[in-house]
């Protein structure tokens, strides 16, 4: 019964490795999207061991699950597990690692109540600081502009998702650079990257001494952002985009020497000004295949003793 072991270790190298090995990959910032991919790919690795060793575990420790799992299996398959071999870690191991699961659980149904708090909030400000008239419907355009004295500007998701701007952010921004925060904003929504933030603060909130874990909180909110300047970049421009950021950020502080909460600013606007070379696309196609292979080797590993009796 060493296979659940055996995924463990699988589960730990991965969470320890991955995120050095990206770390040192130099065209993270080149190809935002398929560095994204790929720590999803590594992720979804780590809490797949964890996941099918739980799941053997907990067919060793008692019969009832042993019986939904090996239900239909032929008796040479569950004679390959050696489950009834199998130590007093079992049940420890199946009910650690299931409390690790609905410990994650819990973290993530804690951002996503959160995340719609926060929503609510900003929606109930909006009435205050944008009341509608008797009759008045509510707007479904694409944006909506308020009184402000400081340039600011945030996406509002929901049924009628909407770019939220300041007056003193509109008088800033000339020409297209309004049109490239919008798709800015745009490609954070389509791409869903709100659920890739919530989940990795799950992760990492959770997990806070997992090193995968807390790597992938704090890459995912980089690399959405490098994706989402791409894509306005891709309709409006480089330049266009840059000077976007600009001139929202300027009087912040971001732009000086001491460091801000909002440091990456100007490292976005140096990539936009100075873009990196792209990956070749036959190297990007291969990135991604490679990284997609990462959560099939704990299941290929789990089905080993399964496929082995029965070749």
């Amino acid at each position: 019964m060493m296979v659940p072991v055996a995924l463990l270790l699988l589960g730990a190298l991965t969470a320890v490795v991955a995120p050095r090995l990206l770390a040192r990959a130099d065209w993270a910032d080149r190809e935002p999207v398929v560095a994204l991919w790929v720590w999803q790919c590594a992720v979804a690795a780590v809490l797949l061991c964890c996941a099918l060793s739980m799941t053997l575990s907990a067919a060793a420790a008692w019969h009832a699950v042993r019986g939904h799992v090996f239900g239909t299996a032929p008796r040479a398959v569950v004679d390959a597990y050696a489950l009834g071999a199998a130590g007093p870690w079992a049940p420890t191991t199946a009910v650690t690692l299931a409390c690790g699961g609905l410990w994650s659980l819990a973290m993530l149904v804690r951002e996503v109540v959160q995340a719609r708090a926060l929503r609510h909030l900003r929606r109930t400000e909006l009435l205050v600081r944008a009341p509608l008239l008797p009759g008045e419907e509510p707007a479904g355009g694409r944006m909506l502009a308020l009184e402000g004295e400081r340039p600011d500007a945030w996406w509002l998701s929901g049924s009628t998702p909407r770019l939220v701007i300041t007056t003193a952010a509109l008088r800033r921004l000339k020409g297209r650079q309004l049109d490239a925060l919008l798709a800015h904003e745009q490609g954070h929504d389509r791409a869903r990257h709100d659920w890739l933030l919530r989940c990795s603060a799950a992760l990492a909130g959770g997990f806070p001494r997992v090193p995968v874990f807390a790597a992938f909180r704090a890459e995912m909110h980089r690399l959405v952002e490098l994706a989402a300047d791409d894509m306005a970049s891709r309709r409006f421009g480089r330049l266009t985009t840059a000077l976007a950021l600009v001139e929202l950020n300027k009087d912040r502080g971001v732009f000086g020497p001491c460091p801000t909460p909002e440091a990456h600013v100007p490292q976005r606007v140096r990539r936009l000004l100075t873009p990196p070379d792209r990956l070749p696309a036959l190297h990007r196609l291969r990135l991604t295949a490679t990284a997609a292979l990462m959560p099939l080797i704990p299941v290929l590993v789990a089905l080993v003793p399964g496929l082995r009796a029965l070749g």
